[in-house]
């Protein structure tokens, strides 16, 4: 098995009718960052809020009046939920097997397009293998998240549309889980411009691929909990680690907390909803993993945007709380009436607004008459907590700040 340009070209006529044409956005963050002119391939904008989307219909394309009886996948989520949008589009039955602690947002989106879902299991392993069971039992077609070439030739076409909307591309920064995408879009641009480097980026919780490529064959590794669930593949596929090996000119991963803060620049900056495994590429840029071309334009490929509300806004409280913008305030205060009021006022006077107040009255060393306070507040910077602090310390209070 192999995946040529040719291929990818003929892909496109598969992709066109469903798919949508991405835009390419300009990042001026990141170009002031870098210094460079930095453009973003929205794939996060996709229908089904992945590039998945392309490489599903392809694979029915090819497969023809072969899926007539249904197809099936395992996925994380966003495979899963492309090929149930691809089934919808084509009139196929679709089945999908998805880990138990999939994200919501993935799960009923799946459901919402007519696909049965299977929960269990704690990994993408153990839901290929359920899914490959179910198509010998079932006579459906098995659709692999990435170690296929119609598959790879599909998600190849995003790499056709950086050729004709970017004209000085230079070098192309993309997610890698399984390596389709990443494969798939090198064939795409290298072919037609070999001087365009492509560079994929891991979520270090789970990056197989420098092993990988240092012997020769797929090899397994061990994974943690990572915000980059969707690229959390702990085994390359045979197909897609020999296309990384030929077409990338090199692979880097990139740590949790660095992810972490890409997706809310990219949300505060560009107005854009990225999810983890989407914002490794301007993870990577930002911590000098991988440099922008010094000539030229790069391109960073946010591959999806399919983040649980619960995680987005986590992911904004850590940050507000490492830039200075939220403070975790805990001190003591008299338990009789008024006591919480003069508090507050003091708080309110030094201007920072109170988002959550609690009572801790356990597992804390109180006077009988005397209640401990833990403040949440949203403050102005570092400069504002030092005044906020003065404040209460001013009225009397022995506050400390917590982390």
């Amino acid at each position: 098995m192999s995946v040529v340009a040719a291929d990818v070209l003929r892909a496109r006529d598969a992709v066109c009718d469903v798919a949508r044409r991405t835009p390419v956005l300009e990042s001026e963050a990141l170009s002031e960052r870098c210094g460079v002119r930095v453009l973003l391939k929205a794939e996060n904008l996709q229908r089904t809020g992945s590039f998945k989307l392309r490489g599903a219909l392809n694979k029915l394309a090819s497969l023809g009046t072969g899926c007539e009886r249904g197809v099936v996948a395992g996925s994380a989520g966003n495979h899963a939920w492309a090929l149930a949008d691809a089934a919808r589009a084509r009139g196929v039955p679709c089945e999908v097997f998805m880990p138990a602690q999939a994200p919501i947002a993935k799960i009923d989106g799946c459901a919402a397009l007519g696909a049965l879902v299977h929960l269990g299991g704690d990994s993408l392993e153990e839901c290929f293998a359920a899914a490959a069971a179910r198509a010998q039992e079932g006579g459906l077609a098995f659709v692999h998240p990435f170690d296929d070439p119609d598959v790879v030739a599909g998600q190849g076409t995003i790499g056709l549309e950086l050729l004709e909307d970017v004209e000085d591309v230079a070098k192309v920064v993309v997610p890698v889980g399984g390596g389709g995408l990443a494969s798939g879009l090198a064939i795409a641009v290298k072919s037609a411009r070999p001087d365009v480097e492509v560079v994929g980026v891991q979520a270090e919780a789970c990056a197989p691929f420098a092993e990988s490529l240092r012997r020769g064959q797929p090899v397994a590794v061990s994974s943690r909990l990572s915000i980059a669930d969707g690229i959390a593949v702990k085994r390359p596929g045979e197909l897609t680690l020999g296309l990384i090996a030929q077409w990338l000119d090199d692979v880097v991963a990139v740590g949790e907390d660095e992810v972490a803060e890409a997706m809310v620049l990219l949300m505060e900056r560009s107005k854009l909803v990225v999810e983890g495994a989407g914002a490794v590429g301007v993870a990577a840029l930002l911590e000098g993993l991988v440099a922008p071309a010094r000539h030229g334009t790069t391109v960073v490929v946010l591959s999806g945007g399919n983040v649980d509300a619960g995680l987005l806004a986590a992911v904004t409280r850590r940050h507000e709380t490492q830039v200075g913008r939220r403070l975790v305030l805990f001190t003591r205060v008299p338990d009789r009436p008024g006591s919480l009021a003069g508090l507050l006022a003091c708080v309110a006077g030094a201007g920072a607004n109170l988002v959550e107040v609690e009572h801790v009255r356990e597992g804390v060393d109180l006077h009988v008459r005397e209640t401990a306070v833990q403040l949440v507040l949203e403050i102005r910077g570092r400069e504002h907590a030092q005044q906020v602090l003065d404040a209460v310390a001013g009225d009397g209070y022995v506050a400390q700040i917590l982390d």
